[in-house]
């Protein structure tokens, strides 16, 4: 008989975390590569690298490209928002920071885009606020634990 090595708190939380990541890393892949093409909509330009560096290959939005809200969700109702989702979760995966401007930025777009009947995914959000709030408040913060989070994707 086998026995399983018992996972310290720390190796825990983060395999919880690179089970979200990878299970979203796998929504967020191109048609053609197997995934679903499920965009993920996140603060600005550095939260895009440490996805990137995470190992997302997909479509990755920025809220901060100089434009207001109202015509953000617009972009995202014509861009995504006729799309049907092919595997059954919604449609675009909403990461924003887990700090206060980050939150207010969650509501706001889950509210707006659930009014156009898009339904959002908060799951990788969930996840990584719960296993980092103490260590980091931003996505961008997350690149200080790439190395053992990359790890942890690969032996999933």
């Amino acid at each position: 008989m086998v026995r399983k090595k018992k996972l310290s708190i720390r190796e825990e939380r983060f395999f919880l975390a690179a089970k979200a990541i990878k299970e979203s890393i796998n929504r967020n892949l191109p048609i053609d590569q197997g995934g679903f093409n499920c965009p993920i909509l996140v603060e600005g330009i550095n939260d895009v690298k440490c996805l990137r560096l995470l190992g997302f290959l997909g479509i990755i939005e920025t809220v901060n490209k100089g434009w207001d809200r109202s015509r953000m969700v617009a972009y995202l109702h014509e861009t995504y928002g006729s799309k049907l989702s092919m595997d059954g979760f919604p449609r675009i995966i909403l990461l924003m920071d887990w700090d206060r401007t980050g939150d207010i930025l969650q509501k706001s777009f889950t509210n707006r885009l659930n009014s156009m009947d898009i339904k959002i995914d908060h799951s990788l959000r969930d996840v990584l606020s719960k296993q980092f709030k103490s260590e980091c408040k931003t996505v961008e913060a997350l690149s200080s634990f790439s190395d053992p989070l990359l790890d942890m994707i690969s032996q999933i």
